[in-house]
Formats: C-alpha cells, sequence, structure tokens
C-alpha cells in the first residue's frame, strides 16, 4: 500500500502520560479511503462491514486511532498494526453456510414432545370438570 493513502493526524490524547499527556499531541489518527485499499472488491466490501459504524464512515473512509501510549511513535504503530489486523480479518474468506434440515429423530423428538405437553394440558382440564 502507498504510504501516501495513508493519512495521519495527531490530536491531544487522554489516558496515560501525566502532564505530557497535557502537552504533546501523542494521539494518532489514521485515515485510509476504502477505494485507495489495493484489495479485490469483496475483501473491501468485508472490511466496510467488520468496521461498519466504528471504523468506518459514510464517505467509505476508514479511521482508526490509537491512544494508549506516550508517544506519538507507538501510538502511530498501534494504528497500523490494528489496519494489519483489519486486513487480515477481511482477507479471510467467510465459509459459506451449508443450509441443513433436521434429522428424522430430532423431528421425532421434538414432535413427540409436542404431543406429551397437549397431553398434560388435557389432562389438566379433565381434572378441572
Amino acid at each position: 500500500m502507498a504510504e501516501a493513502a495513508l493519512r495521519f493526524s495527531y490530536a491531544s490524547a487522554s489516558g496515560p502520560g501525566g502532564q505530557n499527556v497535557n502537552k504533546r499531541a501523542t494521539k494518532a489518527i489514521l485515515r485510509l479511503s476504502l477505494a485507495d485499499l489495493p484489495v479485490s472488491a469483496p475483501v473491501r466490501a468485508r472490511v466496510a462491514r467488520l468496521g461498519k459504524g466504528w471504523l468506518v464512515g459514510e464517505d467509505g473512509e476508514l479511521v482508526i486511532q490509537a491512544d494508549e501510549f506516550r508517544s506519538q511513535r507507538r501510538n502511530r504503530e498501534a494504528c497500523l498494526e490494528r489496519l494489519r489486523e483489519l486486513l487480515v480479518r477481511a482477507l479471510a474468506k467467510p465459509k459459506p453456510r451449508i443450509a441443513t434440515k433436521p434429522g428424522r429423530g430430532a423431528v421425532e423428538r421434538r414432535l413427540r414432545g409436542k404431543r406429551e405437553h397437549g397431553e398434560k394440558k388435557r389432562r389438566r382440564q379433565d381434572s378441572d370438570d
């Protein structure tokens, strides 16, 4: 992926750092357009689905933030690691679901249970008369 496609910005972070956190912009924010990802359309769609709501905005821009470290460099590396993890998860093609139907034994057990439940209710009605 081209470095130019990755747009980093920095802001004041919350969290660890003491006075340093008040003086330095250590929070790293990585912005990347999904269209710039060098992957196929199905993988791009999986990235969008995996990051929906908290990573991918309505404009198709991927936003990853890190502010758990005291240094800007380590937070930048954390953003890149999160991007790598997201891409690895999106590259793994999901197993297609194979539609199945319940076996004969399961159907019979379910129907027997329904019959027994109905019998129990009928016995209650008979005893009330």
